[in-house]
C-alpha cells in the first residue's frame, strides 16, 4: 500500500507541475502579445522584431 500511495503522490505532483507549466507559458505568451500590439502601436519595428523573436522562442 504504501508503494501505490508514493506512485499517486508522484502522479499527483507531475499533474500539479504541468498544469502550473501550462499557466505560466499561457501568461507569457499574453504578455508577449499585448507587448507586441503596443510595439506595433507605437511604430516601435525593433521591439517589435525582439518581442516577436522572444514569442516564437517560447512557443518552439
Amino acid at each position: 500500500m504504501d508503494k501505490m500511495k508514493m506512485t499517486y503522490e508522484a502522479m499527483l505532483g507531475l499533474a500539479a507541475e504541468m498544469v502550473l507549466d501550462d499557466a505560466v507559458l499561457r501568461f507569457q505568451t499574453n504578455r508577449l502579445q499585448h507587448a507586441i500590439d503596443n510595439a506595433l502601436s507605437a511604430g516601435d519595428e525593433d521591439t517589435f522584431h525582439l518581442l516577436v523573436r522572444q514569442l516564437n522562442e517560447l512557443q518552439t
